[in-house]
């Protein structure tokens, strides 16, 4: 079957590629094997300066490639601008830290001399997703690469074209060959990716259930693997919060890259004491975002990816409905061409609904009113996964409660969750585990390897050292000598 890329908005065809066969994908693990035994030996100034060439062709062609994003998932354009820079800025993050992430750590331990060495592992197999089809990639490529690592990407089969485009932007940068290759295969071909026992490791952003499979196999193959699967991410609203910021906040932190983010807020947890006037202006504001063709330069919401995450997202919200829950704006699928769906918001979504416990890929957003601080902590954890919360309070107490209570990989205080190329990012529960990004990302995929050496006044003498060893001759000599 041919790997396709289709416009979102329009559903016509832009290209069909047709998926490498096993013996090709066997020549790329190939050369990935011969290309990482002589590129890990590169100087790390000789990676820095690719790395920072790769940076400047990212903001040199930024139109273009953000073009490429547009057409291919359906990002707003100005969205898209925005993603393809965030690419080169991991891009200078790493050139510029990846030495003191990657020095040597001395450690203390009597009177030998002791340190810590990081190593790269070889081959990372990367299994991406097409929300955000170039930092997505980006951010494991800088890390991975930066630190010695080779990698092979099998990108989400709907963004072929970015797939291609990253490889191609990597080898113009000047990376050697066989660093990164872009592995146009399908779903069913990852098996036997990583069960090639060339390829080191895996990292996979995605769904859960290609989470469950491709770590289940890595497991039983005892290779490393990182996870960052789906969020249902809480966004608090506390009584003493700047209710102007928090609301402008809110609309944006649900609707970034048209609602289809792993951190976009998807639930609203608002106090007694102000949820009647934050509803009213969030189904306002939700109301008045424009939704349209993503090349337009106005639009704020795009079409979603694929016809099946519309199909999935409206099928979500018939069966919140059908269990109870109220549609305050929007709920349907938008006639004519394209994948649109309508700014959504729903209240009182009950617990017993398997919609309260999934995540929602798209502009849908489910309201939930709170008595106190307490009560939106429950409702906050009350969820299988645990990527990031979103919390708005000017209460240093109430700060200090969500800070340490609330379950997840991270927590923003007054802000809009995002990830940053400084800071890791990561989950907990259903959401997955390990971190992308900082010195932490780059250490995923490192051996941290111990040498220990041995200080001369603690070397045994060379009576000692010879009884260690248990040599025939010398117990025969041993024995001869005592006739």
């Amino acid at each position: 079957m041919a790997i396709e890329s289709i416009n979102p908005a329009n559903g016509r065809t832009l290209r069909q590629f047709e998926p490498l066969t096993e013996i090709a994908v066997r020549q790329k693990i190939a050369l990935a094997e011969e290309a990482f035994h002589s590129y890990s030996t590169v100087p790390l100034e000789h990676r820095a300066l690719w790395m920072r060439k790769l940076a400047s062709i990212l903001e040199t062609e930024t139109e273009d490639l953000a073009t490429i994003i547009t057409q291919e998932m359906g990002k707003p354009i100005t969205g898209a601008r925005l993603e393809v820079l965030k690419c080169a800025s991991v891009c200078r993050y790493y050139a510029e830290n990846a030495g003191r992430i990657l020095a040597s750590e001395s450690v203390t331990s009597g009177k030998n001399h002791c340190y810590v060495r990081w190593d790269p592992l070889g081959i990372v197999l990367a299994v991406m997703p097409w929300n955000f089809p170039l930092w997505q990639v980006f951010r494991f490529l800088a890390p991975a690469l930066m630190a010695g690592n080779v990698g092979l990407l099998k990108h989400s089969s709907n963004v072929p074209q970015c797939s291609l485009a990253i490889e191609a932007l990597v080898r113009r940068a000047g990376f050697p060959r066989g660093t990164f290759q872009s592995l146009l295969i399908e779903a069913k071909q990852v098996e036997g990716v990583l069960g090639d026992e060339r390829i080191a490791a895996v990292t996979v952003t995605g769904s859960e259930t290609a989470g469950r499979a491709i770590a289940a196999q890595a497991g039983w193959l005892i290779k490393k693997s990182v996870l960052e699967l789906g969020g249902s991410d809480p966004f608090i609203v506390m009584a003493s919060a700047d209710l102007d910021l928090a609301i402008e906040t809110a609309v944006q932190a649900r609707c970034i890259n048209s609602g289809q983010s792993c951190i976009a807020a998807k639930r609203f947890i608002v106090a007694e004491e102000i949820y009647e006037e934050f509803e009213s202006r969030f189904v306002t504001a939700m109301e008045a975002m424009k939704v349209g063709e993503p090349m337009n330069e106005a639009t704020q919401i795009g079409p979603l990816a694929t016809r099946r995450i519309v199909d999935d997202l409206e099928a979500q919200v018939k069966s919140a409905k059908a269990a109870g829950a109220r549609i305050l704006t929007g709920g349907e699928r938008m006639l004519g061409a394209g994948n649109y769906f309508e700014p959504t918001v729903m209240v009182g979504v009950p617990r017993s609904c398997s919609v309260y416990r999934e995540e929602l890929f798209g502009p849908v957003a489910m309201l939930f009113r709170v008595n106190d601080l307490s009560h939106a902590i429950q409702i906050a954890n009350d969820t299988p996964f645990g990527l990031a919360a979103s919390a708005w309070t000017r209460d240093p107490s109430e700060q200090q409660r969500l800070v340490t209570e609330l379950q997840c990989g991270q927590v923003f205080l007054n802000a809009m969750v995002a990830s940053d190329p400084r800071l890791p990012f990561g989950g907990i529960k259903r959401s997955g585990y390990g971190r992308e990004l900082s010195a932490a990302g780059m250490r995923e995929f490192l051996n941290a390897k111990t040498v220990v050496i041995a200080s001369p006044a603690d070397a045994p003498a060379l009576d000692d050292r010879l009884e260690l060893l248990d040599f025939p001759e010398r117990r025969e000599g041993d024995e001869r000598g005592s006739d």
